[in-house]
């Protein structure tokens, strides 16, 4: 498979000639396949967040190169506005950005941007509300009558309807209580089975990432610190905890009755595997 997201030697400085003068990433190498669903993680202040602005334009770097689908998004200047509809980011609190009359027109604003026709804004409309698990029945409606998690999807939603080649979500279910957080996280796994995009979930759940990611991108003191499938990334749980990070909540009490003499070969990071792994265990000691 070929590299959607290529990053070669990034740096990014804050303050860049001042006495408050930092480097939020410094020299960040990495390579991110079509398809992938990886989860994002880091301390406040690793340089996460700085990391994922660059890869929409946001940000530009002071030195290295950025390529999304083997296109070096700075070649060209005029060309970042393509890049954006490419790489589609949600922020935190993405409901605080809707503005538009009726949840149609708000998920429409991107498309409209495109310069697409209008047949194909309200079929991208209508396939993006289904996206996020709302009922068409909300499209005439104001935003601002929503409750907080359906303005956060219908907000994603409009994310979605530009079809991004990159979905980047930074916190989406900050605020939101457990059910909102599942469903949230749930339709954003199904979105990526059902169109292969390429995803970066940055999240402080490391449950969340065990439970939706299939890789995981640790950013620690400006720098990248590892790239790697969730399994190996949380058998480093002694590094990871060092950085201030929490492994899984699983993972600690298995690592616990790793010390004394329990599933000792086993890396246990999601509540199922484990439910499994004891429900097979306990099979044995009964036979």
């Amino acid at each position: 498979m070929s590299a959607m997201i290529k990053v070669e030697n990034l740096t990014h400085i804050y303050s860049k000639d001042t006495p408050f003068e930092k480097a939020a990433i410094k020299d960040v190498n990495l390579e991110i396949e079509e398809g992938e669903f990886v989860g994002v993680i880091g301390h406040t202040g690793s340089g996460k967040s700085t990391l994922i602005q660059h890869l929409n334009g946001l940000l530009k770097p002071d030195s290295g190169k950025i390529y999304i689908d083997g296109q070096d998004i700075w070649e060209n200047k005029k060309n970042i506005r393509q890049v954006r509809f490419n790489v589609g980011l949600v922020f935190q609190y993405p409901e605080y950005q809707l503005f538009e009359e009726t949840v149609a027109k708000d998920i429409a604003f991107g498309p409209t941007n495109m310069g697409l026709s209008q047949d194909e804004i309200n079929e991208r409309v209508e396939q993006a509300i289904e996206f996020v698990g709302l009922s068409r029945d909300l499209l005439q409606k104001s935003p601002f009558e929503l409750s907080g998690g359906q303005k956060r999807r219908v907000a994603i939603a409009g994310v979605i309807a530009m079809r991004p080649k990159v979905l980047i979500l930074d916190e989406p279910t900050a605020g939101l209580d457990p059910k909102g957080r599942d469903r949230i996280l749930s339709q954003i796994k199904d979105y990526h089975k059902r169109t292969g995009s390429t995803i970066l979930l940055v999240s402080h759940s490391m449950e969340d990432i065990a439970k939706f990611a299939n890789k995981a991108l640790v950013m620690n003191e400006s720098k990248l610190f590892a790239y790697d499938t969730v399994e190996n990334i949380f058998k480093q749980s002694d590094s990871i905890s060092k950085m201030g990070l929490s492994v899984p909540q699983i993972t600690k009490v298995f690592d616990k009755l790793s010390e004394k003499g329990y599933f000792t070969n086993e890396n246990i990071y999601t509540v199922k595997y484990a439910t499994d792994l004891l429900l097979k265990h306990l099979k044995k000691e009964e036979q």
